[in-house]
């Protein structure tokens, strides 16, 4: 069994595939598909976005401090893709995918209303870092599509068709192989068998 060594690169895949929404005071909203992003953060909860400088979105964040992460669906990937390679400075990103801003609770940037799940951010520091600079925002609120609850109260993110981004193509995410925890309960459920 061989292995080819390349060059250093990104290959940290699958990620998520985020639709950012982003605003100045008294302009249009604008969407920009976000690969790079994460978790940086439990507690406070934190997360972050890397940009291209030259991204029309970038100077807006960089100006008002703010931007919504907009997860992303099977129903939102054309959209989404869309609008990782178009321009808002040439286009109502919005209106040409037929996306509704809806607003937020507690930053002045609108979520996207047909997405289930938008995580409203305040940057905390802006790191430079090369072909991207990295924003490390603070989540203010998350507002979740009434949708995917059930009558218990139990959000079921999973079954809105979320997607994931991976080397250059979008997955919708599929077959569970598990949840937390469980390679532990299943040992002890195994030693419990053994000694019946």
């Amino acid at each position: 069994m061989g292995r080819q060594f390349w060059k250093p690169g990104n290959m940290l895949y699958p990620l998520p595939c985020a639709m950012v929404t982003v605003q100045r005071p008294g302009e249009k909203p604008n969407i920009i598909t976000i690969a790079w992003t994460g978790t940086v953060c439990t507690d406070p909860a934190m997360v972050y976005i890397s940009v291209r400088p030259s991204r029309y979105s970038y100077d807006i964040i960089k100006e008002t401090g703010e931007f919504v992460i907009n997860l992303t669906t099977d129903d939102l990937v054309r959209a989404a893709d869309y609008c990782g390679v178009k321009s808002g400075r040439d286009i109502d990103k919005f209106e040409v995918c037929g996306l509704t801003p809806i607003p937020s609770k507690e930053v002045s940037v609108p979520a996207i209303a047909e997405s289930p799940v938008a995580i409203e951010c305040r940057v905390e520091q802006f790191i430079p870092l090369g072909s991207h600079d990295m924003f490390l925002a603070k989540v203010l609120a998350v507002s979740i599509d009434d949708e995917y609850m059930d009558e218990k109260g139990k959000f079921h993110l999973n079954k809105s068709g979320i997607v994931a981004y991976s080397h250059g193509e979008y997955f919708e995410l599929g077959k569970r192989d598990g949840s937390f925890g469980y390679s532990v309960r299943k040992k002890h459920a195994k030693k419990k068998e053994k000694k019946k």
